[in-house]
Parts: structure tokens; sequence; C-alpha cells
């Protein structure tokens, strides 16, 4: 499915994604997941939490650069084949993509994925039975 994904610009220097972390736990903000990208003189946190426009106005106040995107979540059991055969799919299809990370839960993997057409990544991972999770399952997991 398409979810909401925080993406916070960040200075390259010590200490800003612990000042992004406060302020997000000082909200009671829960992460799901998390990913930084870094260049020489910038990085990319990307975020996945229960309440993303709660945490971007809490970002905000605190005069972060931040905005909302939509990603898709896919639920695969946890072994590089069948990450490896969800892309295929993608690929097969020219659907190129633009990043992604994931992380385990228990025997299973989410996958979280930014395309260069999410509709219709969606449409071919669905028409191929690649589970898709929703937000609320998303959310859902321990």
């Amino acid at each position: 499915m398409i979810i909401p994904q925080l993406s916070v610009f960040l200075e390259n220097k010590s200490g800003r994604l612990t000042e992004v972390l406060e302020v997000l736990g000082k909200g009671s903000i829960r992460i799901i997941a998390l990913s930084i990208a870094d260049t020489s003189e910038f990085g990319i946190l990307r975020l996945i939490v229960p309440d993303p426009d709660r945490a971007k106005a809490l970002l905000k106040e605190q005069l972060f650069t931040v905005n909302i995107s939509e990603v898709i979540s896919v639920k695969t059991p946890n072994e590089a084949k069948y990450y490896a055969g969800l892309l295929r799919i993608l690929s097969d299809l020219d659907i190129s993509v633009e990043y992604t990370y994931a992380f385990a839960n228990g025997s299973d993997a989410v996958i979280v994925l930014r395309c260069s057409n999410n509709d219709e990544a969606v449409k071919a991972l669905r028409e191929n039975k690649i589970e898709l999770l929703s937000s609320k399952e998303l959310y859902g997991l321990s």
C-alpha cells in the first residue's frame, strides 16, 4: 500500500539526528522505521511514524525542514530471494526504485519502496500477489 513517510533534511553535523529524535521523543512519537542517507553536506532522514502530520508539525516548530511523501510498504518472508523477486517485478516493467529500505519483523521483512510511479508499482505488486501493508497494519507491528 501507499503510506506516508516523513523526510527530514539535516545538515551533516554532529548532534542533528539526536535533536530530531529528542523532538519526536518529547512528543511521544513512536518510530516504526528509520533510514538515513547522507552526502558530504547534508543528510535525509526518512521515518515511518504512526502520526506523520503531528510529527511534521513538531519538527517544523523547531525549524527543521520536513515534508511528507508517499512510499510503498510490502511484507515478504525475510529472505533475499523475496526482496529480489519483488524488485524483478518492478524492473521488468521499467519501474525504477528511487530508494528502498527494510527491516525484519520475526521471520518476515517489511520493505519500504519509493518508485518512479508508485501507483503502477502497487498495481504490479498486487497482480503478482505480493502482500502490501496498509498504514494501520504497519503501525500495528510490534
